[in-house]
């Protein structure tokens, strides 16, 4: 029964991780169980592992007090899944949250590299520069501080064309069998010894031949995927959280496992790089260019951004401070600030003459009175155009896009391109970086105003040609303000709106969902289904394979809440 023995676990969590590692205040555990965006719920307390071994003893531990498990790293999901959702669950819910089991172990001369459950973005990163390698994925602003193995988890795709969405099928994982035993599983392919202990403690004091690991069959990233965007006469998208062919073990398991561990593939640094800033006002024109890039380019972009004039406009009004302490701190910075942004915020919610949201409206009234932080040339293509794309072009690929933007843009005087100075290009794509915060800040500014934010993210077929007139005016003009933008060459597209007051935010939402099902979208592209979305049936399948009892991360996808899913 619910709350049954809690004084019990208690007792035995403190044995594992001691009492500083244990939160149990509702004050100190709010922030673990609040969704950046989405997501609020109660939870008994929140754990904090230091070791493999600490975190496999808390899952027995949890089991055998019979209670949900939601395991979370930097609580970064824009879809509320690493949080509670909700008070109607039938057993009570623990939180693991694992940044301190932050190891990274570089395999094979970095060629591939190991991460643990805190293991970010960031620092893997960092370890790899040094190598001339980079990872599979890139941080997004959305994302700040977001762990290797939750891109992973939920199959997240960004902006790198060439290396495709987070995907492995090489991981260590725990889960509950449908006998009700939990079982270690490695899948590392590295032999680590049989016992839990032994794997564990093997693992972390990397007691194998590090740089002499046997490559596998099974793949650590997405190979396939250049091919699938290539396909541009496909009516069904190049890739999606639900896709059936990017479902295996820790991939896109969206907390349904226990993952220790995940090996992936990296990648080598470009020796030059070039920043292209494309404006045109009709939208056929990067329909056009898409087709062209994709089936005459042998070496296809690193990226190819599109922003709309909305979404430049949202990033240069409500990012401007996250863009100008990127650009002086750095993007390692970007935690702590965060952090003390939360602190301030706790503080202030103590006090009834500060206002709700203290801190983004300190931060927005401060970067409201400093200069303008973008250079000339960027605004003036803005002012121009209502369409802008971002390409970033790499050794192999430099030449054959500049060609074939010089013979598409000689076509049209409404259509034109510049190869960006190194200042220019830092700047642009660090205003693309910071986009994905301007509908948070632009609803949290005008929260009186506005009944919330409906934020999707949307995989469109390869074929689809009218993207730009997605959705009618019938339905745009219940929106406060819109946001577009997305990652033009895979036809994922972000669609934030911040909707008027008055307006029926679900009745909405379903409107705009039917009109993707007719056009054989498919949604969420790359940020999972969370609680905001019904998982489809290959999901819940994929899930109740996973996890029997439904232990992990219950009513993800709108699933039952319920144990053995009743």
């Amino acid at each position: 029964m619910k709350g049954d023995h809690l004084e019990d676990l208690k007792d035995e969590l403190i044995s594992i991780v001691g009492a500083e590692n244990l939160f149990i205040d509702p004050r100190k555990t709010r922030f673990y169980r609040t969704g950046i965006r989405v997501g609020f719920g109660q939870a008994s307390l929140v754990v904090f592992p230091s070791t493999l071994l600490d975190f496999w003893k808390i899952l027995e531990t949890c089991i055998f007090f019979d209670k949900i498990i939601i395991i979370q790293a930097a609580n970064t999901s824009l879809t509320g899944g690493s949080t509670p959702f909700g008070d109607d669950y039938d057993r009570d819910i623990i939180i693991i949250n694992t940044m301190k089991i932050k190891q990274l172990i570089l395999i094979n001369k970095g060629q591939q590299v190991i991460a643990f459950p805190g293991t970010t973005l960031y620092q893997l990163e960092d370890n790899l520069l040094p190598l001339g390698r980079g990872p599979h994925s890139l941080i997004g602003s959305s994302c700040i501080g977001a762990s290797v193995i939750g891109g992973v988890c939920n199959n997240s795709g960004g902006n790198l064309v060439k290396r495709g969405p987070a995907y492995t099928e090489l991981s260590l994982f725990a889960r509950l069998n449908s006998n009700g035993r939990l079982e270690l599983v490695n899948h590392l392919g590295i032999e680590l010894g049989n016992s839990v202990e032994e794997i564990l403690e093997n693992l972390e004091a990397v007691n194998f031949s590090k740089d002499n690991v046997i490559p596998s069959l099974k793949i650590a990233s997405d190979s396939d995927y250049q091919n699938r965007i290539r396909d541009i006469h496909a009516n069904s998208p190049a890739r999606f959280n639900a896709d059936k062919r990017r479902l295996y073990e820790s991939s896109g398991c969206a907390g349904k496992i226990a993952v220790f561990a995940v090996r992936l593939d990296t990648f080598p640094l470009p020796k030059r790089e070039e920043v292209l800033l494309l404006g045109t006002n009709k939208p056929d024109n990067l329909t056009k260019l898409r087709q062209r890039i994709l089936t005459e380019i042998p070496v296809l972009p690193d990226m190819g951004e599109y922003m709309h004039r909305s979404y430049f406009d949202g990033s240069y009004k409500y990012c401007k401070d996250l863009f100008i302490l990127i650009k002086f701190l750095g993007t390692k910075s970007l935690p702590r600030i965060f952090n003390l942004k939360r602190i301030i915020d706790e503080f202030a919610v103590n006090y009834n003459f500060l206002p709700t949201n203290f801190s983004d409206k300190a931060l927005q009234f401060l970067a409201s009175i400093m200069p303008n932080h973008l250079p000339k040339i960027l605004l003036k293509y803005r002012d121009n155009y209502e369409h802008l794309m971002l390409f970033l072009v790499s050794d192999e690929s430099i030449d054959p896009m500049l060609n074939l933007l010089d013979e598409e843009t000689k076509m049209d005087q409404d259509y034109e391109y510049i190869k960006c100075s190194k200042s220019e290009a830092k700047d642009a794509l660090l205003h693309r970086y910071v986009a994905g915060s301007a509908p948070g800040r632009y609803q949290k500014l005008n929260s009186k105003n506005s009944a919330g934010i409906i934020p999707l993210d949307v995989a469109l077929p390869r074929n689809f040609l009218s993207w730009s007139q997605l959705l009618p005016n019938e339905i745009l003009s219940q929106m406060a303000e819109s946001f577009q933008m997305g990652h033009f060459l895979c036809m994922v597209f972000h669609l934030d709106f911040v909707v008027k007051k008055g307006v029926n935010i679900d009745s909405l939402k379903d409107k705009i969902l039917a009109i993707l099902d007719k056009n054989n979208a498919k949604y969420p592209a790359e940020h999972n289904v969370g609680h905001l979305y019904k998982a489809n049936e290959d999901l819940k399948g994929f899930y109740q394979h996973l996890d029997p009892s439904n232990t992990f991360n219950a009513g993800i996808g709108q699933t039952s809440k319920k144990k053995n899913y009743q």
